[in-house]
């Protein structure tokens, strides 16, 4: 008999329209956002820095970087390292080695270089790319693991020219130099041997194939790494967007959980893309550039930890803002106390929104979420209710 024959349910009843089932594609995670591309192809993907991208431009890059990967000898079964913020390379990264059948594994770009070197030879990854503010700590730890090549993009390089000048005067110049013989491989040199491989690079691969290593916390002890399926990730692209029946191809998601986490890679880019959604790339922010994106883009969908709520409430330029633009306001990561969440749906109903804060809560080991308030009802003190097809226990 299987779990969904033989376990009680109760929280079915509070489903309203979502379905209590769901079909899932026995497909891979570059599959899934290459039909995305089919239906939406002239939708945005993505926008970064004030540069848009559509969904048909996007499979350009992802293709380009594939070939890339193909060129350089990457092979179906290796594991690449992705050790970058939220920039396009990172995601173009994500599906190009999914595309050629290797396995993403995502860290966190502030690591420490034991950790760096931990992740690596956890992961057994013979390939790292990282962001050239980041080469020092690899080439640190460089002697003590296994790596073919390090790759380094650079943030100007996904920039427009007028944005790229502004950036290179003043981030660029707090960067320290690297040695212009550093045993390196930089990311226009990497997609140009790409241009030159003229054979098949899309691997066959199945939907229960290993695509992602994600890392938990380390909260019972020593970190680890999760190894995640395709269909782990295409099964919560499905469930997010049944459980939000509000959404719709084209609506913006302010993309600013990190991509190394389930939270951001899961909910808040990889269910957005497969579903026609358009992802507001942040690299890193503070509470104040958070609420400026929000107002600039007027973003659809906003995720985010309860401390940055609570900063939000806090914040001058939110005292006249007009948020009737939202259909979605997730809190997950920590628990959401009852007094900020009365406070923030009092502050979301005060500036025009029609909605309140849903809370959610998951593991890494279900890529994140499982479970989210409703949109139409909530409970005081609740985490909500299971996604479809998830059965949750007391023990």
């Amino acid at each position: 008999m299987s779990l969904s024959a033989s376990a009680s349910a109760p929280w079915l009843k509070y489903y309203g329209e979502v379905p209590h089932h769901l079909t899932y594609p026995q497909k891979t995670i570059y599959q899934m956002v290459r039909d995305a591309a089919i239906r939406d192809a002239r939708l945005p993907a993505y926008e970064f820095m004030g540069k848009k991208t559509t969904f048909a431009q996007f499979m350009e890059k992802i293709d380009q970087t594939a070939q890339a990967f193909l060129a350089m000898g990457i092979q179906k079964g290796d594991r690449v390292t992705i050790c970058m913020p939220n920039c396009p390379q990172a995601i173009y990264l994500f599906y190009a080695i999914n595309l050629v059948g290797a396995t993403a594994n995502m860290i966190h770009p502030l690591s420490s270089e034991k950790e760096i070197e931990f992740y690596l030879k956890e992961s057994g990854s013979i390939f790292a790319v990282t962001l050239d503010q980041f080469y020092h700590k690899f080439e640190a730890i460089r002697q003590n693991v296994t790596l073919d090549n390090i790759i380094l993009a650079s943030i100007p390089d996904a920039l427009s020219k007028p944005v790229r000048v502004g950036y290179m005067l003043t981030e660029g110049r707090k960067q320290a130099k690297i040695p212009k013989d550093a045993p390196v491989l930089r990311w226009n040199e990497f997609l140009r041997r790409g241009r030159g491989y003229h054979w098949t690079y899309r691997a066959e691969r199945r939907a229960g194939d290993e695509a992602v290593i994600l890392y938990s916390g380390g909260t019972t002890g020593v970190t680890k790494g999760i190894q995640l399926t395709n269909l782990n990730f295409n099964a919560l692209g499905k469930q997010i967007i049944a459980t939000n029946p509000m959404f719709r191809p084209g609506d913006k998601m302010l993309a600013v959980m990190p991509m190394f986490h389930g939270f951001g890679l899961g909910v808040s880019i990889h269910s957005m893309l497969v579903s026609g959604g358009c992802c507001i790339l942040v690299p890193r922010f503070t509470p104040d550039s958070y609420a400026k994106l929000l107002l600039k883009y007027r973003c659809n969908l906003i995720a985010g930890v309860p401390t940055l709520y609570e900063a939000l409430l806090r914040l001058p330029k939110m005292k006249n803002a007009d948020l009737s633009c939202l259909k979605g306001v997730y809190s997950g990561g920590d628990s959401l106390s009852v007094e900020l969440k009365k406070r923030f749906d009092k502050f979301l109903f005060d500036h025009h929104a029609t909605i309140q804060v849903r809370e959610g809560y998951g593991l890494t080991e279900c890529v994140t979420a499982s479970c989210l308030t409703p949109y139409h009802i909530s409970r005081e003190g609740s985490i909500g209710i299971p996604f479809p097809d998830t059965y949750l226990s007391l023990i």
